[in-house]
């Protein structure tokens, strides 16, 4: 893996690429097999809105962490949460 470093220049913000030489571009991975998700990711992916998804956090539902600042939602707690919500689904009450 190559590291790159673009110096700043003309008042343009320095960039920073994790890039492999001669790689193609990046392929899209399957919601599924990713590792983590934004909150909104999440919120659009579940249809569930952002206070909701909170809840659910606080609650000990949905698995997330923080790396930073910046919160990063669990997929697996994501597809748990479903999947327990869908095997109820078909449960009389």
């Amino acid at each position: 893996m190559r590291y790159n470093r673009r110096e700043k220049t003309a008042g343009q913000p320095s960039h920073v690429s994790l890039s492999a030489p001669n790689a193609a571009e990046p392929s899209t991975i399957p919601f599924a097999q990713r590792l983590t998700c934004t909150i909104e990711d999440a919120c659009e992916v579940t249809g569930l809105g952002p206070t909701k998804l909170y809840e659910l956090i606080a609650a000990g539902r949905i698995v997330t962490t923080t790396i930073g600042r910046r919160r990063l939602v669990v997929v697996r707690s994501l597809l748990a949460l479903l999947d327990t919500n869908m095997s109820n689904f078909g449960r009389a009450t």
